[in-house]
């Protein structure tokens, strides 16, 4: 039996004889953008600069020393890679291996801040420290708190972060009724998507006569832009495993699998590397913390599928079956995974697990609002000036997270401009785009669900101006037409016509009637699909056709894209500002550009390609959309 206060005391120790502490985030965007190449430099260079530095939580070295260490995602991503030095709350952005050097000389051994590595906001301030970015400062990181910051692959430091002490305290000191109750009254509601209530989800199970029951971790999110469940495996790994085990002990489960695409390789090897840890010292396995509760959890890896984000077709994939959602009843709580009874909770329900367990159900409450309590993380991408992960109270708007936290709406030069927002795709494919009028309404389950959105697995892409709302549900579509199981024929069929009809629309060569005929269809399909993946398919057809039907209308009577983003309704024409330089006619390769220098060029629309080379290369915003 692990001994969680000694491990926590002899990471203390070591701590403590830690002068400074340099995290390198290795989260996957910063890992694809060099930070292995930062970390070993940093390394290499100590020797040379002669400093002590230790990668190791080893408690036989207790000597004065620099603690070089990865981390998990920190969210910053557009300002990546990202390297903090702690205790002076340094953030360094978009650092590359050769600015360790730098970094050593004036920080690690100087205590000098590097201005031209600190972030600066579009208005010219810089902030030196984490803390006082407004990125960071108006969030609320309750799951995200330590992601980012400890080692994800050293489970003795988050043993002491209070790691394990919620499992430990279910499986010691609750009764499987008393932990049920405590997250029913805590209010948390399911972060993958349809906010079920947690605790009855799993009082349900516990009831279930049966000596074989299992708990899933649905790690398989798929969503366009959503990296929220990849960031906390890859960031956190351990407390997705001490939700497991409390939700293990509530239901009467004593085997548990976590189920990750495959495409998240970091996350895949995080996880795994977590859960054999967590086996060598002894918090899984048999008599678990000296009880007579057994649990062991194994990581299954799906194969990319997007309908395995739905349970009962997650199901039929880790049974070795293609992946099909079935009809409800049989709910997963009645016969789940091989006929007996089965919580699936997603990454970020379960990592909440901890923090209820360890300060209680109202300290949960006070989070957020009374009907949606606690607090959701989104994947911000799209048109803001700062994307990246964020974690707000439920109730927040999308003006904080757009406009205060990521610092605003951009155009394609990169300007920040408030007037450039246009709408906000929520629930990736599964949601629906909203507008301005919507900016100050509560991010919970009900106020979107009484607007026909949802929050879904929590991503957020940011359109501005120059998107065209009719190519966004293109885009969605062809992703769900991509996506579709094809077990029922309004998902298979309907997805398909459905994407045949927007091609249509965004090409010029449909007419009003496939607008009502779109919108007809977008209703069946919702109505009658099998499964909430395909029930909610329509959503961003619905949704755009809502809120921008004006735009739908342009393109099959005007045969315009006001967004000027359709090609085949596009026209580029120049305007009186052409001082005719003919750098444009060198630039067309189509050779549609026709004028004599020092006048006004011209451009012959049925050469023209519409790759629009000729609006890239004009100095003097002569050629325009038209």
């Amino acid at each position: 039996m692990p001994d969680l206060d000694a491990i926590t005391q002899s990471v203390k120790n070591v701590i403590k004889n830690v002068t400074k502490r340099v995290i390198v985030c290795s989260g996957a965007g910063c890992v694809a953008n060099g930070a292995i190449d930062i970390f070993e430099k940093f390394i290499d260079l100590s020797k040379e600069f002669k400093i002590s530095m230790r990668v190791e939580l080893d408690d036989t070295d207790m000597c004065k020393n620099i603690f070089l260490s990865k981390s998990g995602c920190q969210g910053f991503c557009q300002n990546g890679p990202l390297v903090t030095i702690l205790p002076n709350e340094i953030l360094y952005t978009k650092v590359t291996s050769d600015d360790v050097r730098e970094i050593l000389q004036k920080s690690i051994k100087n205590d000098e801040f590097i201005k031209r590595l600190c972030y600066s906001s579009y208005n010219g301030v810089t902030y030196k420290r984490r803390n006082e970015i407004p990125f960071y400062k108006k969030q609320c990181r309750m799951i995200l708190k330590h992601c980012g910051i400890i080692d994800p692959e050293n489970i003795k430091e988050y043993i002491a972060n209070d790691g394990y002490r919620a499992a430990q305290k279910a499986c010691v000191k609750m009764t499987d009724k008393k932990i049920c109750s405590t997250i029913l009254s805590s209010g948390l509601r399911g972060r993958g998507g349809s906010g079920f209530l947690t605790g009855k989800k799993w009082d349900l199970v516990r009831n279930q006569i049966n000596s074989k029951k299992y708990v899933i971790c649905n790690g398989d999110e798929g969503d366009p832009g959503a990296f929220m469940d990849r960031s906390i495996m890859e960031g956190n790994p351990h407390s997705v495993i001490d939700g497991l085990i409390v939700a293990s002990r509530a239901t009467g489960a004593n085997e548990g699998y976590i189920y990750i695409r495959t495409e998240y390789t970091l996350a895949v090897e995080r996880m795994k590397k977590a859960v054999n840890d967590a086996i060598n010292i002894g918090i899984l396995g048999n008599n678990i913390f000296g009880t007579n509760h057994n649990f062991m959890i194994q990581i299954m890896e799906g194969a990319g599928a997007f309908v395995c984000g739905e349970e009962t077709a997650l199901i039929s994939s880790i049974e070795g079956k293609r992946g099909m959602p079935s009809p409800k009843p049989p709910f997963p709580s009645q016969s789940g995974l091989w006929c007996k009874p089965t919580v699936i909770n997603n990454v970020e329900t379960l990592a909440t697990i901890p923090f209820i367990i360890n300060h209680g159900s109202n300290a949960f409450r006070s989070i957020g609002i009374k009907s949606s309590p606690g607090t959701k993380t989104f994947a911000l991408t799209g048109h803001v000036l700062n994307t990246g992960l964020v974690e707000v109270p439920l109730g927040s708007t999308l003006k904080h997270i757009i406009f205060d936290i990521s610092g605003g709406v951009t155009d394609e030069k990169g300007n920040v401009n408030e007037n450039n927002f246009k709408a906000v795709q929520i629930g990736g494919p599964s949601g629906a785009c909203l507008t301005r009028t919507h900016l100050s309404l509560s991010l919970d389950f009900d106020s979107l669900k009484k607007i026909g959105a949802m929050i879904g697995s929590g991503g957020l892409v940011v359109m501005n101006k120059n998107n065209c709302m009719v190519n966004i549900a293109r885009f969605f579509m062809q992703f769900a037409q991509n996506e579709s199981c094809g077990k029922c024929v309004l998902c298979r069929e309907g997805t398909k016509q459905m994407l045949l009809m927007l091609n249509d629309i965004t090409s010029g060569e449909a007419n009003e009637a496939t607008i009502h005929l779109l919108e007809k269809l977008a209703i069946a399909v919702s109505v009658g699909s099998l499964c909430g993946l395909g029930k909610t398919a329509s959503n961003p057809v619905l949704s755009t056709l809502k809120y921008f039907k004006d735009e739908y209308y342009a393109h099959v009577k005007e045969k315009k894209c006001p967004a000027g983003e359709c090609v085949n309704l596009m026209n580029y024409k120049i305007i009186d500002k052409c001082v005719g330089c003919s750098i444009c006619t060198i630039k067309c390769y189509a050779k549609a550009i026709n004028g004599i220098r020092g006048k006004k060029h011209t451009i012959d629309i049925l050469k023209c390609v519409k790759c629009g080379v000729c609006m890239d290369s004009c100095k003097f915003n002569a050629i325009i959309k038209g």
